[in-house]
């Protein structure tokens, strides 16, 4: 029986985070102002191709200020996963929308068929706004997740978008590294599609400022005010006049000086976990009735979470979490559904039978990038065993 304890999903700081972090300390800028800051957006926009990053305390923080200055408020209604974790789709509520829930491929990210087939069957064109035919309520943006460092079939999603008019706002918070090979969007990472895109450098991402996030668009009027709504929406830094409703979304410097360092570190970071995820793989894909989830082959995924389809092996998620804990392995389900979640009962939902589906079937299984081949090979081990 293994001794040590394998956590699922853990920062990793063998770069310059401790040096950075003492620069910052020692300038004494501590807080929402600070060289760090400005070289994390730089560093980040510059990775990822976009002009502009804007800094955020969180994801979650950036998916709000998406939604504001895309004009999403309240009546409004904006098209939303269900199978994601619910700091993607409380950023709606927090403007004032409504979410309408539809169903997930078998990537775990948003169909666009599921998309389609609710706008075809509830929606209306009008004076080239998508109204909803069952609530009268402006139907105004797209929120697609990229889920565990896949991406979104974009094309698809990109095509309804143009053709209902709707604002896409791309959650790419677990996806940041991951870019399209081929296609419409060859070289064109997550979060740069469509009209804005957000980050999240939480404590379990691929890298990581403790909590924190970043704002990209495609709309450099948009990024502009995102950017001012951050520091409370101060029009003047000297005599205090603010000019709108802002909020307190802002990076500090110390969260920075760690991103700038976990920046350096990013591509080995993934290249560790495509090491890790062939490994997983070649040790479990196929046996005992369990399946390793894919990632897109015309993606480069930075592969962040590793799925285990629990397909035919004859044990539940309960059963696997529980002899997986008894060896000091951190597993996790997937999340449960938010249309399922008491916030959100009985808001509209398209058929989601597939997101079922895998909510009561996968886990996920140890990824992070300080994981050994040696640590991988007493996960897989014990997860065989709990399914003989």
């Amino acid at each position: 029986m293994n001794t040590k304890f394998i956590p699922l999903s853990v920062p990793n700081f063998e770069g310059n985070e401790e040096k950075y972090v003492n620069d910052a300390v020692k300038s004494t800028w501590v807080s929402t102002g600070g060289g760090y800051v400005t070289k994390f957006e730089e560093k980040l926009a510059e990775y990822v191709k976009m002009p502009q990053a804007v800094a955020t305390a969180s994801g979650t923080a950036a998916l709000h200020l998406a939604l504001i200055v895309a004009g999403v408020g309240r009546g409004d209604e904006v098209i939303a996963a269900t199978l994601t974790f619910i700091a993607a789709v409380n950023p709606i509520k927090y403007a004032g929308a409504e979410p309408i829930f539809v169903d997930c491929d078998d990537y775990l990210c948003m169909d666009p068929k599921s998309v389609r087939a609710f706008l075809e069957a509830n929606c209306e064109i009008r004076d080239g706004k998508t109204y909803n035919k069952n609530t009268g309520a402006h139907v105004k943006a797209m929120m697609p997740v990229h889920v565990f460092g896949n991406m979104c079939d974009m094309e698809a999603l990109m095509d309804i978008a143009a053709e209902y008019n709707l604002v896409v706002i791309e959650d790419a918070t677990e996806a940041l590294g991951s870019y399209y090979k081929e296609g419409r969007y060859a070289g064109k990472f997550a979060g740069t599609i469509g009209d804005v895109g957000c980050y999240s450098f939480n404590g379990n991402k691929i890298i990581t400022t403790g909590g924190g996030g970043m704002l990209v668009s495609n709309r450099p009027e948009w990024a502009k005010r995102a950017k001012h709504l951050s520091t409370q929406a101060k029009a003047d830094e000297v005599r205090f006049f603010h000019d709108e409703i802002g909020y307190n979304y802002r990076m500090t410097n110390l969260q920075a000086a760690l991103g700038v360092a976990q920046m350096e570190c990013l591509e080995k970071f993934i290249t560790v976990k495509e090491r890790n995820y062939d490994y997983y793989v070649q040790a479990l894909h196929g046996k005992n009735g369990l399946e390793v989830l894919p990632f897109r082959t015309d993606i480069r995924a930075n592969k962040w979470f590793y799925s285990v389809l629990l397909k035919d092996c004859g044990k539940s998620t309960d059963d696997i979490l529980s002899g997986m804990s008894e060896a000091k392995i951190q597993t996790r389900p997937i999340w449960k559904l938010i249309s399922d979640l008491e916030p959100y009962k009985g808001a509209q939902c398209a058929d989601l039978s597939r997101a079922h589906y895998y909510f009561e079937r996968v886990v996920n299984i140890p990824c992070t990038t300080n994981l050994t081949l040696e640590d991988a090979a007493v996960v897989a081990d014990r997860l065989l065993e709990i399914t003989e």
